[in-house]
């Protein structure tokens, strides 16, 4: 029987990338993948991540390979993401891995999310492999246990945080890629995004753990660290990393 893997998603402002890598590696691998988020409905990409064109203020490149703006199109036109269930539906009872993929919209949706936390804490007291990318690690930084002091989950761990270096600082909206009137994300506009990641990530990690938040990361030198059982990634830049690591570690 192949291995079970439950991934969350953001109905606000998904990262086109960052759910098609790790998907597409799971999917190719032949484990059996669920997609769940907050509404049930389609996780749309935040239209700059369908953007090839698109260049990162702060790190000044193209963020968006051509190749993997059509792979999700045709995800989406073939309709392999439009039937998610709800994070109020699922139980990590059916799974043997949990991963939060990122985009901007993650720390909306999904971070503070108290049943998100229940499903991390179930994952993390069955002993199941966790996996979380860029903005979906501070779903772990807020996954607190009660039986070892309200500490994070990732308490005394060794984990990855995308860069304050890379924090946009700019007014930020949410525009959805193929948004249709009953799920058109929202229309907040944040001051750039919602928390310094890397920070509150040091600060869940406490002093007998570490994180790396490399900002000199790219395609041709991701950022992960697994250190059992979380499997965490930087950005973007190590999706296809993550995804790739993630099928070695359930394989394994």
């Amino acid at each position: 029987m192949s291995k079970k893997v439950l991934i969350l998603a953001s109905n606000v402002g998904l990262w086109a990338e960052e759910l098609q890598a790790p998907w597409d590696a799971l999917k190719k691998a032949g484990l059996e993948v669920t997609l769940a988020t907050k509404l049930g409905k389609t996780p749309l990409p935040i239209t700059v991540s369908m953007d090839s064109d698109f260049i990162d203020p702060m790190q000044n490149y193209q963020v968006n390979p051509p190749e993997v703006v059509n792979r999700v199109k045709d995800i989406l036109s073939s309709g392999e993401w439009a039937h998610p269930i709800k994070l109020d539906d699922a139980n990590m009872k059916d799974y043997d891995a949990l991963a939060v993929v990122g985009g901007p919209g993650a720390a909306l949706d999904l971070v503070g999310n108290p049943r998100v936390h229940e499903l991390l804490l179930d994952a993390h007291k069955g002993n199941k492999i966790i996996g979380a990318l860029c903005y979906g690690v501070g779903a772990l930084v807020f996954a607190r246990d009660q039986d070892n002091g309200n500490k994070s989950i990732i308490y005394g761990k060794n984990v990855v945080a995308h860069p304050h270096a890379w924090d946009f600082y700019m007014d930020m909206e949410y525009p959805l890629y193929g948004a249709t009137a009953d799920n058109h994300g929202t229309d907040l506009i944040t001051a750039g995004f919602v928390y310094p990641l890397q920070y509150i990530t040091e600060d869940a990690a406490g002093p007998s753990g570490s994180v790396l938040a490399d900002a000199t990361a790219n395609r041709e030198k991701p950022c992960l660290i697994f250190d059992k059982p979380f499997l965490t990634a930087l950005s973007v830049e190590s999706s296809i990393a993550f995804g790739e690591k993630l099928v070695e570690i359930l394989a394994g």
